[in-house]
């Protein structure tokens, strides 16, 4: 889909009377005729109130402007040709900055003659100067945008400005400094923050324009200036407003950001020596004021002492980084000693942050200032001035490189795109430091390149070989050194990894990065190859190419032939179009291979076989336009059509897709159906329409689109070539070629609707509505004489078959049927017929009470087709009158046309005040008893109908206001009763069984008891497992032995049998309809305001948030809070765009609300403390993600500081006050950390969330126990990722010690005391089995990190410190503990110390047996030394047989291994150990 861009907004200039009357007095005096003429043409501009015709008037204007000669008698210009050229200066300035009109005056003054020039310029500054004095602070951002269109591009302008250099410096001093006021008073007001953050964003930034188009006039301004001049006071003051932005953390990083390069801009332009510049900067970025007085002014040191505080965010060197890199310049000049001290110290001051960085959002800033660091060095390097430090410390075997390379290491599997994408090109800059700091080589891709035989580079190439192959930053990495080395040089390390790559497409997480590997290696190579064989003949180019198939076409072959459809899926779509747009030939040679098996070969159980990979293959040909079909019977020349028909009815379902896809896809979409594939899709289309897979069904629907889009625009083309062909024949031949489209399309139109038959199963009903809705959107069921009249095709016993449709119950039927539904000719539907309508408008209206839920959809649908009806305004009339109460018709002016819209406002008025009145009788009787409502009628059918009726209108354009204001009342009014009679049972301690409970309030209790009269037995419990018969007239009669149920007729004769089961859905059902109509009414309804007058009022939207504050926080039913929660996140939505500042306060003052209540845990509360605290962590997650990912979060923050505080176990005693809040905590935290919509900025709290939970498991108190387990399994997939597999202990769900530790570096010291702690409980030589409750959660984390190769001999993290903790617990007398400290302790031993650490563990073992021997001791210490080795050796073979190590899955190899806990290894039979040559036991 194509997205227009935006369209600039033209509006007219517009001057208040006083200025326009100067103007035209000024612009009417008397003057040269030219500059009449100009005169003349400005005044009818002025009074023109068209923009389009103002615009051509300054154009106009402009190039009279232009021809103006100067006057030979005098040198100053006349006063008309001034007035003319305020007159363009005013409106400039009166101009918003994005109107077109701003600049077309802007091109209007550059055409003024230099010798006007420094006129205009007054003028402008004059226009300027009064808009500075004159506006107020709420037209700051206009005098701000006015000031950058000066400055952008526009001499006259840049002029004007320096003229009044000081007065604009002091706007943006004094702009900025009420920016920083205003942001401390509109907390909570994200809309207003937002706009503040969006305008103090552009003064920075115009401040800083402002600062380097004057910085020669600043220069000589301040060496001529006295001490305290206004200049320097007014940049004093932008420096204490930059530093006060970069210390202020409630401020987005865009904007710190900026200030951080406005704070360097500042001292640069102040400070001439750039050698002093560098220094000054320096000593910013180590806090450090080091430098003398004399080289800096004391002005300028006293405005920024903010900066160098001790207490200053860490985040503030981030941002001066970033200016220092962006302001100075480090191009083309020679760096000095203090320059080039400060480019290499500014890595290292990065570096140091990153171990305390936590939100990802600053995680992103390090990766881009890493990565501009490093181009800014190459830049440096790869010019004519090369600075020796710089030269020896960016070489990789510096320190540098190495500490970038461990950042690189920790982030390329960050969860932000953004940060892996830096990550990756810090690699390729540092690769490209290297080769610049060892000598260029040539820039040929086809000349072996100098690094080839660079030991680091061969060490580095390596250790990236021999990582696992799950971890995406490799494959980024790889395709550097492809990028730098080329192909050839990766191939000789490893051989096969053309077959390694392409064996891990089968893995949807890794097929990306493994075909742009791929890509990048076959592309390299091929390129490689032909550059060796370059002039030689062409055997030897036959030769090279045979040699290329060999290593990357053959091996893709036999995958596609062998291995199985689900570990090919995505070679089609990642890699085999990116191998045919290389090589277009290879197409030949893979079909002439795969047709060497004979077409009924099939290859292993579940693959493809040749058959399968010569459709996948051609299927890609095609689609990249490398394959064309042909008349004569053969596919392009290649392919048999008896093959393709058999391929479209092969077994596996991926072969006919791909089948499918050939015939469907195109690399044109003009591209003519010829009659092959149209009877192909004959062949194809009745054998697979039951296809009882949804992907296959998906697959199908997609590609038949394609294909009905194709058709469409063939068609086209061929009718507008039919009316202008003037060849006979050719004419002819596209009429046929239409007519027969025109068959093809009834057919499939004909087949579609013939399988709806009655009875017809879900697949195939699916799949026929799908196909017809893309026939009736692509072509649609007209019939007239344009297009195909498909409409003549349709019967009415088609338009039957669709509409039997709609009782389905599945919803996709429902709603598929009732949209082609209204697609259809409105002659077959036979709406028009009164007699139909009424009856299907009586359904409709019975199944809106029926107890079945998915009757109430149905009825909904049914009213959704009829409402766009003129005639059913009358029926529901008449409906009206037969059930006994008057509806009035919605009363409408007679100017007002009777268009569509307006027809279905009328009829949707109507019936929403039908189904009203019907909904107010069904409320009085549920209110008189809910026994009966739950089983007569329910109330949620009317008020989901009421609601689906209101979401296809379009509520901001409604005419009958006044009557929509007055229904809206009266629907919250009614949702409020629904709400308070079911309330009782879902707010209820025990809903599912409605048990009164001693906790339950007065009120609850009350009216629970109401209702346990009705519909439970006061002596007996078996109404809860049999169904009762209720009469709606005669009471039940009561014995001592049980109900006498009687079954009795109502007025009507029906006979209600009813359960609690029931009633319990009647309830949460009617909450659920109760809340999703409010958030309905709030979220599509405008609202009522002093300026606009909308359909709902605030305190109406305020009352409608405080309903939902009490359901979420008192209902107990799931299905009650669950989908009030959907309700809820609709008015948040509304509060949050809506321009009330009220209404935008609302869900911080809600927050703090339920924080306070949630902490006070007072006996009187109504919150849940069990159901995993019900709707109470609901509430706050639809609260919290209200705030823009954007901005600073600070809700968000205050919520996190707050419930982890809670969370945490309190010192002394247990008791309710401290248990409860702290289970609410625990609850509360585990939704926000599964909450997706959070992103990433609830990262950085999830080190304490997991000290919490791992603390929890120490508490007495079973249910802070329980939200602890909850809360850690939450923890484990937030940190480590979604399982993606079977096995456990996958590495897809693992990382490397050094990553998670410098992604949650506030968990290393936690581990290490709480590790301690535990390893001290575990004693087996007492003989007592001792477990820490906390020890499998600690073992658990930390055997799910894995070690990297890429570590070196020592790291900086300190991982030894866990290593005799975890060995100490592998002495315990729990298996499951022994087993889980093997696997935690290998991530902590580095490869070049496993030989030591498997000697110590030996040498713990006894040499012979006594009686203190502990065989747990030994088992434990046995499991520890089975793994370590076999991670060493996988090594040790990939170094001597350049086969990479395989996954370590320790100790799951180990004998015993992987037993539940508690378990014990088999002990052997005699006849076993015999066999085995064992002694028996005891001998």
């Amino acid at each position: 889909m194509v997205v227009k861009k935006k369209t600039a907004i033209v509006e007219a200039v517009v001057l208040d009377n006083a200025k326009l009357e100067g103007l035209r007095t000024s612009l009417a005096a008397e003057g040269h005729a030219t500059v009449r003429e100009l005169a003349q043409n400005l005044l009818v501009c002025l009074a023109s109130t068209d923009p389009v015709q103002q615009i051509q008037l300054i154009k106009k204007a402009g190039a009279i402007l232009e021809g103006v000669p100067q006057p030979d008698d005098s040198p100053s210009p006349s006063p008309l040709l001034l007035a003319s050229v305020e007159a363009l200066c005013v409106m400039f300035m009166s101009v918003e900055a994005k109107n077109p009109l701003k600049r077309a005056t802007a091109s209007a003054l550059r055409s003024v003659p230099v010798w006007l020039q420094e006129q205009a310029a007054v003028c402008l500054s004059v226009c300027l100067s009064d808009g500075l004095s004159s506006l107020g602070s709420e037209h700051h951002t206009y005098l701000t945008d006015s000031i950058t269109a000066c400055l952008d591009g526009f001499p006259i302008g840049e002029r004007g400005v320096h003229i009044l250099q000081t007065e604009v410096l002091q706007f943006f001093q004094k702009a900025l400094g009420e920016y920083l006021h205003q942001n401390r008073t509109l907390s909570g007001q994200h809309v207003a923050q937002a706009q503040l953050m969006h305008s103090c964003l552009g003064a920075v930034k115009a401040s800083m324009l402002m600062l380097q188009r004057t910085q020669e006039l600043l220069d000589a301004t301040l060496k001529t200036a006295a001490p305290e001049c206004p200049l320097q006071q007014a940049l004093s003051g932008l420096m204490v407003c930059y530093t006060r932005i970069l210390t202020d953390e409630e401020f987005v990083q865009s904007v710190q950001s900026t200030a951080g390069m406005a704070v360097v801009l500042l001292i640069r332009c102040v400070m001439e020596n750039e050698e002093d510049v560098a220094k000054e900067v320096a000593g910013l970025l180590q806090c450090s004021q080091e430098c003398g007085p004399e080289i800096s002014p004391s002005w300028l040191r006293e405005s920024s002492v903010g900066l160098y505080q001790s207490c200053r965010p860490a985040a503030l060197v981030l941002y001066l980084c970033h200016g220092a890199l962006a302001m100075l310049s480090w191009r083309g000049r020679s760096l000095g000693p203090q320059a080039e001290a400060l480019l290499l110290s500014i890595p290292h001051a990065i570096l140091e942050l990153d171990s305390s960085v936590k939100e990802s959002s600053t995680a992103m800033v390090v990766a881009r200032i890493l990565t501009l660091w490093s181009g800014t060095a190459l830049d440096i390097l790869q010019g004519t001035m090369r600075p020796p430090v710089l030269l020896s410390a960016v070489r990789g075997d510096a320190l540098l490189p190495s500490y970038l390379l461990e950042h690189i290491y920790a982030h390329w599997e960050h969860p932000l795109d953004g940060v892996r994408h830096q990550t990756r090109s810090l690699f390729r800059n540092l690769l490209l430091l290297h080769q610049a700091s060892v000598g260029n080589g040539g820039n040929d891709p086809a000349s072996p390149s100098p690094l080839t035989s660079d030991p680091y580079i061969a060490c580095l190439t390596r250790g990236l070989l021999a990582l696992e192959w799950h971890m995406r930053g490799k494959y980024g990495s790889l395709s550097c050194l492809v990028e730098l080395l080329g192909a050839g040089y990766l191939l000789v390390l490893e051989p096969r990894l053309p077959a390694t790559l392409l064996g891990l497409m089968g893995d949807q997480t890794l097929a990306p990065y493994a075909s742009e590997l791929l890509e990048r290696l076959f592309v390299s190579h091929k390129v490689q190859l032909s550059g060796w064989e370059a002039g030689k003949t062409s055997e030897n180019t036959d030769h090279w190419m045979e040699a290329w198939h060999r290593t990357w076409v053959r091996p893709l072959l036999e995958v596609l032939c062998k291995a199985r459809l689900n570990q090919t899926t995505y070679i089609l779509d990642y890699f085999l179009p990116r191998l045919l747009r290389c090589s277009p030939d290879s197409l030949s040679h893979m079909v002439q291979a795969l047709q060497k098996s004979p077409p009924t070969a099939s290859g292993p159980a579940g693959s493809r076989g040749a058959v399968g990979a010569l459709m996948t293959c051609l299927r890609a040909a095609r689609a990249q336009g490398v394959l064309r079909p042909a008349e004569d019977g053969l596919w392009g020349g290649l392919v048999p059509l008896p093959l393709l028909r058999h391929a479209l009815l092969h077994k596996h379902d991926q072969v006919r897709m791909d089948t499918l896809g050939l015939v469907c896809e195109s690399h044109r979409s003009t591209e003519t159906i010829s009659p092959q594939e149209m009877d192909l899709i004959h062949h194809f289309l009745p054998s697979n329409l039951n296809s009882q897979s949804p992907g296959v069904r998906q697959q199908t629907v997609s590609l038949i689109k394609k294909l009905l889009c194709r058709l469409k625009d063939s068609a086209q083309l061929l009718q507008r070539r039919v009316s202008q062909e003037k060849d006979p024949q050719q004419k002819q031949t596209d009429q046929h070629t239409l007519h027969s489209y025109k068959e093809f399309l009834c057919w499939f139109c004909e087949t579609l609707f013939g399988s709806l038959v009655p009875g017809v199963s879900f697949s195939t009903s699916l799949m026929s509505l799908h196909l017809l809705t893309l026939v009736a959107e692509h072509f649609s069921f007209s019939t007239g004489p344009d297009g195909f009249a498909l409409g003549e095709c349709v019967s009415e016993s088609h338009a039957d078959a669709v509409l039997f449709c709609l009782p389905s119950n599945f919803l996709d039927v429902k709603q598929l049927s009732s949209a082609l539904l209204r697609r259809l000719p409105l002659r077959v539907v036979q709406l028009q017929d009164p007699a139909r309508l009424s009856s299907l408008l009586e359904a409709a209206l019975a199944l809106s009470t029926s107890t079945r839920p998915f009757d109430s959809v149905t009825a909904a649908h049914l009213l959704n087709l009829l409402v766009h009806q003129p005639s059913l305004q009358p029926a529901l009339l008449l409906c009206a009158q037969h059930q006994g109460f008057l509806l009035q018709a919605p009363q409408q002016d007679e100017t007002q046309a009777s268009d569509e819209a307006s027809i279905l406002e009328k009829n949707t008025l109507t019936l929403i005040k039908f189904l009203l009145e019907c909904l107010k009788a069904e409320v009085t009787q549920a209110e008189q008893s809910l026994l009966q409502a739950a089983a007569a009628c329910p109330l949620y059918g009317r008020a989901h109908c009421i609601t689906a009726a209101l979401q296809q209108l379009n509520t901001g354009s409604l005419v009958l206001a006044c009557q929509w204001r007055a229904l809206v009342s009266e629907l919250i009014g009614v949702c409020y009763r629904m709400s308070d009679i079911v309330s009782p049972v879902v707010q209820s301690a025990s809903p599912e069984g409605l048990i009164p409970m001693d906790t339950d309030s007065v009120e609850a209790s009350a009216g629970l008891q109401r209702i346990l009269q009705e519909i439970q037995p006061r002596d007996t419990n078996d109404f809860f497992n049999n169904s009762r018969q209720l009469d709606t007239h005669t009471e039940e009669t009561h014995t001592p032995e049980g109900p006498i149920q009687e079954e009795t007729k109502g007025g009507c004769g029906e006979v209600y049998r009813v359960t609690a089961q029931m009633v319990l859905v009647c309830c949460w059902r009617s909450m659920k309809e109760v809340s999703m109509l409010l958030g309905e009414l709030c979220q599509s309804l405008p609202l009522h305001t002093h300026t606009h007058h909308g359909l709902i009022t605030e305190e109406q939207v305020e009352g409608v948030g405080q309903y939902f504050r009490e359901q979420l926080l008192q209902s107990r039913h799931r299905g009650a809070f669950e989908l009030a929660y959907v309700g809820f996140v609709h008015l948040k939505d509304m509060l949050c765009r809506s321009g009330s500042k009220t209404l935008q306060q609302l869900p911080a003052h809600w927050l703090k609300e339920v924080l306070g209540e949630v902490h006070s845990s007072d006996p009187s509360s109504k919150l849940c403390a069990t159901r995993r605290s019900a709707g109470i962590p609901f509430y706050i997650q639809a609260l919290l993600s209200s705030e823009p990912k954007s901005s600073s979060c600070s809700l968000l923050k205050m919520t996190m500081k707050e419930l982890t505080a809670l969370a945490m176990p309190t010192k002394g005693a247990t008791t309710d006050s401290s248990t409860v809040p702290q289970v609410h905590a625990l609850n509360i935290l585990r939704a926000l950390y599964r909450d997706t919509r959070l992103g990433e900025n609830i990262v950085p709290f999830v080190a304490e969330g997991l000290q919490a939970a791992v603390l929890g498991f120490t508490s007495p108190i079973w249910a802070v126990r329980n939200s602890s387990t909850l809360l850690f399994s939450t923890l484990i997939t937030r940190i480590f990722g979604v399982k993606k597999g079977k096995d456990e202990h996958s590495k897809k769900n693992r990382m490397t010690g050094r990553e998670f530790f410098t992604r949650f570096p506030a968990l290393y010291p936690f581990l290490l005391s709480q590790l301690e702690e535990a390893a001290s409980s575990v004693d087996s030589d007492s003989g007592q089995v001792k477990l820490h409750p906390s020890l499998f959660l600690l073992l658990l984390v930390l055997g799910r990190l894995y070690p990297s190769p890429m570590d070196g001999s020592a790291s900086p993290l300190g991982l030894a410190a866990f290593m005799p903790f975890i060995i100490r617990c592998g002495c315990s007398a729990v298996y499951r503990t022994r087993e889980m400290a093997a696997r935690a302790l290998v991530p902590f031993v580095l490869l070049t110390q496993i030989p030591l650490t498997v000697q110590n563990l030996l040498e713990q073992l006894p040499l012979k047996p006594s009686t203190r021997t502990q065989q747990n001791h030994i088992h434990g210490t046995l499991l520890q030394v089975s793994v370590l080795p076999e991670l060493a050796l996988g090594h040790l073979r990939y170094s001597l047989t350049g086969v990479p190590p395989q996954s370590n899955s320790p100790p799951a190899t180990v004998p015993g291994a992987g037993r539940g806990l508690g378990s014990r290894p088999h002990r052997l039979t005699p006849e076993a150990r015999a066999r085995r040559g064992l002694a028996s036991p005891g001998k």
